[in-house]
C-alpha cells in the first residue's frame, strides 16, 4: 500500500485555480498581489500549474481578465504552467481569444494553457452590459468553439478570405474545456480539447460526464488523447478541527453575506455549505469541499483521482485569510514531498 502512494504521488499533478478572493474586505490591489505571491509560492513548492479565473461585478472577486493578469504573473514566475479557468467564450470574439492567448504562448513559450467555460460569469446586468443577448451566444458556441480551434491551427477563412491569429507562437498553446455536466463533456470531447470537471461547483460526482468525453474525444491536432483534469475545492491545516471550522465559517459568512449566488451563476462558485464539507472520512458522493489535515485530504484526492481516472488536479482554496490559503496549499505540498522520501 506504502509503494502505491508513493507511485501515485509521483504521478499526482498539483495546480491551483484562484478565484482572486478579496478575503476579508481586502482591496482587489492587496488581492492581486497575494495572487501573485500564491503562484510564486506554488512554483516553488512543485505545483505544476496556476490557473485563473473570470468573473464580472462581482465584488468579493479581483479578476474580471484572466490573460492580463496571466501576463502579469507570467514575467514574475518562471516554470509553472499559466492558465485561464475560464475563459467565458459566448462573450467574446474568437478571433481576439485566440490572439490574446497566442501572445501570452508567445510571450512564455510552452506555458500557456487555455480554459475555455460556457457560463455568463456574472449577474444578468453585467452580462448584457458585457455581450448584449448571452442566451443566443451560448447557442451559436459550437461555431464559436470551431472557429477558435480552426485559429489555433492555421486554418481558419473568413468570407473565403485566410485570416490568421498572429503572433504565431512558437510552441502551440493547449485547449481546455471547463464544466460540470455531461454537456461540456461532449464539447470537450467533439473539439478535441482536455476536460476539466469542476466537482468543486458540482452535485454530481463526475464519472458520467467523464465517461461521456472519453467514450465521444475525438483526436485535434493539439489532442490526439483524451485528457482529463478535475478541480476540487480543500483546505488543509494542522488539525482537522481547525480545517473543519474555518470551512464552516467561512460559509456561514458567505451565506449572511448573501454571496451564494456564485455556484447559482456556476462559473466558479467558492462557497461550501455545511452539507458538502466533508473529511477524509465521509464518502458522500457530491461533495464540493474537502476539509482536513494534509494526509487525509490527501486521501480523498486520491479517491477522487481513481474515480474519475486522472491524476492531474485543480485545487480551489479560498482560506479564511491569506496566511491560511497559502498554509493549505504548502501543507499538501510538504505532505506529497513527505510520501516521496
Amino acid at each position: 500500500m506504502r509503494r502505491l502512494a508513493t507511485r501515485m504521488s509521483e504521478t499526482f499533478s498539483l495546480g491551483v485555480l484562484d478565484l482572486v478572493p478579496r478575503l476579508n474586505d481586502a482591496s482587489a490591489e492587496q488581492a492581486l498581489q497575494q495572487s501573485v505571491s500564491l503562484a510564486q509560492h506554488a512554483e516553488a513548492w512543485g505545483y505544476a500549474r496556476y490557473w485563473t479565473s473570470e468573473h464580472h461585478d462581482m465584488a468579493e472577486l479581483a479578476s474580471a481578465s484572466p490573460e492580463v493578469l496571466l501576463s502579469h504573473i507570467g514575467a514574475r514566475t518562471t516554470t509553472i504552467q499559466l492558465g485561464s479557468g475560464a475563459v467565458l467564450l459566448p462573450h467574446y470574439s474568437p478571433l481576439k481569444v485566440a490572439e490574446s492567448f497566442r501572445l501570452l504562448a508567445a510571450l512564455y513559450p510552452g506555458r500557456i494553457e487555455l480554459g475555455l467555460g460556457r457560463a455568463p460569469g456574472g449577474g444578468p446586468h453585467a452580462t448584457m452590459a458585457l455581450s448584449g443577448n448571452y442566451l443566443q451566444h451560448v447557442s451559436k458556441l459550437p461555431e464559436s468553439i470551431t472557429a477558435l480551434t480552426e485559429l489555433l491551427e492555421d486554418r481558419y477563412s473568413y468570407e473565403d478570405h485566410p485570416v490568421t491569429a498572429r503572433p504565431i507562437p512558437q510552441f502551440p498553446l493547449s485547449l481546455w474545456m471547463l464544466g460540470t455536466n455531461v454537456k461540456s463533456a461532449e464539447f470537450a470531447a467533439r473539439f478535441g480539447m482536455g476536460y476539466v470537471f469542476g466537482q468543486f461547483m458540482s452535485d454530481a460526482d463526475g464519472t458520467e460526464a467523464v465517461r461521456r468525453y472519453r467514450e465521444g474525444f475525438i483526436p485535434s491536432a493539439t489532442m490526439k488523447e483524451p485528457e482529463v483534469m478535475v478541480a476540487v475545492s480543500v483546505l488543509c491545516a494542522e488539525s482537522e478541527t481547525d480545517a473543519l471550522a474555518w470551512s464552516r465559517d467561512m460559509a456561514e459568512r458567505r451565506k449572511a453575506d448573501g454571496k451564494e449566488r456564485l455556484s447559482e451563476l456556476n462559473s466558479s462558485g467558492i462557497g461550501v455549505s455545511h452539507t458538502n464539507v466533508t473529511t477524509s472520512t465521509d464518502h458522500h458522493e457530491s461533495v464540493r469541499h474537502y476539509a482536513g489535515t494534509a494526509e487525509q485530504v490527501w486521501a480523498r484526492l486520491q479517491q477522487v483521482s481513481r474515480k474519475l481516472g486522472t491524476e492531474k488536479l485543480l485545487l480551489v482554496t479560498a482560506g479564511p485569510d491569506y496566511e491560511r490559503r497559502l498554509d493549505s496549499y504548502r501543507l499538501l505540498a510538504d505532505h506529497k514531498t513527505t510520501i516521496l522520501k
